[in-house]
């Protein structure tokens, strides 16, 4: 029986715990022969990455014990963290950051001593007996030094093969093992701005011989390098303004199928992959258009592009194998699931699912794809649209949802149309949910990507809340009722949105930045000049720093805010939250601090992501005035209730 019940009191099945139990992070996989390899990241095992694989005949096997956790710190955020030839697995170990070597039927044995080098994208090199990777130098004060080294397989020594660049990515070995390309990129490029791609004959002592540049630059993002089994070295570029396939070619890159799609992505972890080379001939590529993904053959002689028609709106990780393909994907009614093609026969097999849980129809919101003005009305931007849906609950007749705008991390990501449960743990109980692809995000061209240079803080706010005006005024949602929330550099924006506008009544901060001058001088590496292009360089620009940090402008924040935040976090720290949290007590306004012992940058810890979410939760019911249909654990408040 339906019952009435006001939005955000509505009782779901969609719990924390459901959220959360049986829920993985499944990454990076890569095939060795008919054997397919991928991660498992378990929250219920604090995080850790587990590495399994499945057999040409099935069978499943668990291969990294406890406490074993298959994960990099490169980069800080990682990826590419292990390879495998001939049945022999090496792997990044996250508690010492040392390479192990896994035979079949044995327990892992380190390859490298402990130290402070850290490792990541990895290719084998048989016949030389070694390994070529990146490799991250932390033995010195000031920032790490990357480079490009081998690894014998036997002794574990080590030698440096390229360096000089601030960063290194996809060593890549052509079939014959007579040539090595690469990738670079130095200060303050971020690599979705300028990579080069490099090329070099290996020498019979395995050194290199003189590098040669073969395309990219300050404003060309390289990504991908590849070998074909022929020896053809094909790369995806920007150059064109979209991410597109190329082949390389003594008099010049040759263009494949020049169209207004993304066959790319921000390199934010390593060993992306968006296409591989099928045992007929042909690329299988995964490419981006307008905010969904695509499967399709590519012949690379006529640049015939032939789609593959597949349930799923978004597709990741494409590793091929002759007739067999794996990949992520996911739908708005399925949740991430690791795939297996069958190229002939077109086949889907479901190897390994994200999430456990089946969850009625009835109680899941289907996302819509909304275009809405930006910009004094010169501009557009997107999102997905998620209406509250309950089977067993109806609203008061003239009430309107809240809305809950969902903020994007990078800021240069993006968003996609597939199930997530975070999602519909809102929409379930009747709060609305717009998840924008602001400016700046990726997945529209290298032109919308660059909208938000120099304007962080301004475009991503106008965007966020130029959605949720249009969805108010269309009479969706109530507009008297905006929340907002977002994550790392999300979080920034929420708290920008929070601090230098009066739209939103109340946000939720994850791990976000209140204070960019204090990001700019404490952040890692990778991301330490990422602030050049979004802001300006620093300290030259210091008043802009200053001018769009929250932080600095409290006299503008009057509506209570809940902040959550790992301990543990090198790249967002906390004092970036406490400040905040610390000041907004002072000034008397309604002010929750969740902290995480043993978090980093994004929580992987079961109890923690449960407790997160209903905190949050419990924070909102607090602040509109609507009851909990759930008991959940209250969240201290401070300077709540106000005072009468």
């Amino acid at each position: 029986m339906v019952q009435q019940a006001g939005y955000g009191s509505w009782r779901s099945p969609i719990t924390a715990d459901l959220v959360v139990t049986g829920s993985l992070r499944l990454g990076q996989m890569v095939w060795d022969g008919g054997d397919l390899y991928w991660t498992e990241g378990r929250p219920q095992e604090k995080g850790r990455n587990v590495l399994m694989r499945r057999s040409a005949d099935g069978i499943l096997v668990e291969l990294t014990p406890a406490p074993f956790n298959v994960r990099t710190r490169v980069h800080e955020y990682g990826g590419g963290a292990y390879w495998v030839s001939a049945g022999v697995v090496y792997f990044c170990n996250f508690a010492d950051q040392r390479l192990y070597r896994l035979l079949p039927g044995s327990d892992p044995q380190p390859l490298t001593e402990a130290g402070p080098y850290r490792y990541a994208d990895g290719v084998v090199d048989r016949a030389r007996g070694r390994i070529l990777c990146v490799r991250e130098d932390h033995s010195r004060q000031g920032e790490p030094e990357n480079s490009l080294v081998s690894i014998d397989l036997e002794s574990g020594s080590q030698r440096v093969l390229a360096s000089g660049h601030n960063f290194y990515a996809n060593p890549r070995l052509s079939p014959d093992g007579q040539t090595l390309v690469w990738l670079t990129w130095d200060h303050p490029q971020m690599p979705w701005d300028g990579t080069e791609l490099w090329r070099s004959e290996v020498n019979p002592d395995g050194s290199l011989g003189e590098p040669q540049k073969l395309a990219g630059g300050p404003a060309e993002s390289i990504f991908q390098p590849q070998w074909s089994p022929e020896g053809d070295l094909y790369f995806v570029s920007d150059c064109s303004g979209w991410w597109n396939l190329y082949r390389w070619d003594p008099q010049g890159p040759i263009p494949l199928c020049p169209m207004e799609a993304e066959f790319g992505e921000p390199q934010w972890v390593f060993g992306l992959s968006t296409y591989g080379f099928a045992g007929d001939g042909r690329i299988l590529a995964c490419y981006e258009q307008d905010g969904l993904s695509h499967l399709a053959y590519l012949d690379p002689h006529s640049g015939q592009l032939a789609g593959i028609p597949l349930p799923y709106t978004q597709i990741s990780g494409l590793q091929v194998s002759g007739e067999k393909a794996a990949f992520l994907a996911g739908s708005p009614t399925e949740a991430t699931a690791l795939v297996c093609l069958d190229l002939p026969s077109s086949q889907v097999e479901v190897v390994a699912r994200s999430s456990s849980v089946a969850v009625d129809p009835d109680y899941l919101s289907i996302p819509e794809p909304i275009v809405f003005p930006t910009g004094g009305g010169k501009e557009v931007a997107y999102a997905f649209f998620y209406p509250p849906k309950n089977r067993d609950f109806v609203a008061p007749a003239g009430e309107k949802p809240p809305l809950l705008v969902k903020s994007h991390g990078g800021p240069t990501g993006a968003t996609a149309a597939v199930l997530d449960l975070g999602i519909q743990y809102w929409t379930s109980r009747g709060i609305a949910v717009l998840d924008v692809n602001y400016r700046g995000s990726s997945g529209y061209g290298r032109a919308y990507r660059e909208a938000l240079k120099g304007r962080w803080g301004l475009v991503d706010v106008e965007d966020c809340i130029a959605g949720a005006q249009f969805l108010a005024a269309q009479g969706k949602v109530d507009g008297e009722r905006l929340l907002i929330r977002g994550g790392s550099a999300g979080g920034y924006t929420t708290l920008a949105a929070l601090t230098f506008h009066t739209v939103f009544k109340a946000g939720a901060s994850y791990y976000g930045v209140s204070d960019l001058e204090a990001l700019a001088q404490e952040t890692h590496k990778f991301e330490s000049h990422y602030l050049d292009s979004l802001i300006g360089p620093y300290p030259e620009r210091r008043d802009l720093y200053r001018e769009r940090s929250p932080i600095h402008h409290l006299e503008g924040l009057n509506c209570p805010v809940i902040f959550f935040q790992g301990l543990e976090d090198a790249i967002v720290p906390p004092n970036q939250a406490e400040r905040m949290v610390a000041a907004l007590q002072a000034k008397g306004i309604p002010v929750a601090y969740v902290p995480f012992a043993g978090e980093q940058h994004g929580f992987r810890q079961a109890a923690n992501l449960k407790r997160a979410l209903e905190a949050e939760l419990y924070f909102y019911a607090q602040i509109l005035g609507f009851p909990l249909g759930e008991l959940i654990e209250p969240v201290p408040i401070a300077n709540w209730p106000p005072p009468r």
